[in-house]
């Protein structure tokens, strides 16, 4: 009989943060995969914990994913942790879930700390509905085309990112979303120096070229303002559909691309376009 894959969060900084649940679980599984076991050998030593290791990171994954199915196909019971937050999340993870996924194999995620929550959270910014963006690529053309395509994004969009990398992500955030974007940058979230600066894009910039960053941050950007619906007549229904027939459409399709175009209902279009030659 196959065992399972828990998924363990750990503290993102504050060891107080680990839930009774987790330490258990960590306690009764056959082994835990990790992704740096000199960070897990830390936590599991506070809390008392004596377990086999084996290390599951982003350049072993292929090889140690399938090492580690074997062992939960054979019985075994793994705890996957990362670093710190929520394994599979921005996080290798992701793949030896899938991999589980695809096999059959029961996967327990345990609630627990998760940075992209806790800056949220305290953001400042709208949290109804948001999107997470994870890590920005190192390289300047792929990241200007990842901001990019989230020009039109209306939702609150959170990303991760590393100290020594932050001013450039800001300075192509303020390019691309402009200077006047607000941000809430959360820096060293639990930990003792814990910090919110809730400020613009632009003002972020000065910011940070004065003083250079320290620690890991989580960006919380708002989202770009709704755009309001153009308002269009039954005139305007007529005039598009006529343009559509000189095209060679016929009536019928051109009613249901102009309904679809100008977001009007389809028997509004049709009625007003009956004359049409």
């Amino acid at each position: 009989m196959a065992g399972m894959l828990y998924l363990v969060p750990t503290p993102i900084g504050n060891l107080g943060d680990i839930s009774i649940r987790c330490k258990q679980t960590l306690e009764s599984a056959d082994f835990i995969a990790a992704e740096d076991t000199r960070v897990t050998l830390k936590l599991l030593n506070h809390l008392g914990i004596k377990k086999s290791l084996v290390s599951y990171y982003e350049h072993n994954k292929a090889f140690k994913g399938n090492v580690i199915l074997d062992r939960i196909l054979a019985g075994e019971t793994c705890a996957l942790v990362s670093d710190a937050g929520s394994p599979a999340i921005s996080d290798p993870g992701e793949e030896l879930v899938m991999l589980c996924a695809q096999h059959g194999i029961t996967v327990c995620a345990i609630p627990g700390p998760c940075a992209v929550i806790t800056a949220l959270s305290i953001s400042g910014q709208t949290t109804g509905r948001f999107c997470f963006e994870g890590f920005l690529s190192t390289a300047k053309k792929s990241r200007r085309e990842h901001l990019e395509s989230l020009i039109g994004e209306t939702r609150t969009m959170i990303f991760y990112e590393a100290p020594h990398k932050l001013l450039n992500t800001l300075e192509d955030m303020a390019s691309v979303f402009g200077a006047d974007r607000p941000i809430s940058l959360c820096r060293e979230l639990t930990k003792l120096h814990e910090e919110v600066v809730r400020t613009t894009l632009g003002e972020a910039v000065a910011k940070y070229t004065e003083n250079p960053p320290k620690g890991e941050f989580v960006l919380v950007v708002a989202g770009a303002p709704a755009q309001e619906k153009a308002q269009f007549t039954a005139e305007d229904a007529v005039s598009r559909v006529a343009q559509l027939m000189a095209e060679g459409i016929s009536r019928k399709d051109a009613v249901k691309q102009t309904a679809k175009e100008l977001n009007l209902p389809k028997n509004v279009v049709y009625n007003a376009a009956l004359n049409v030659e």
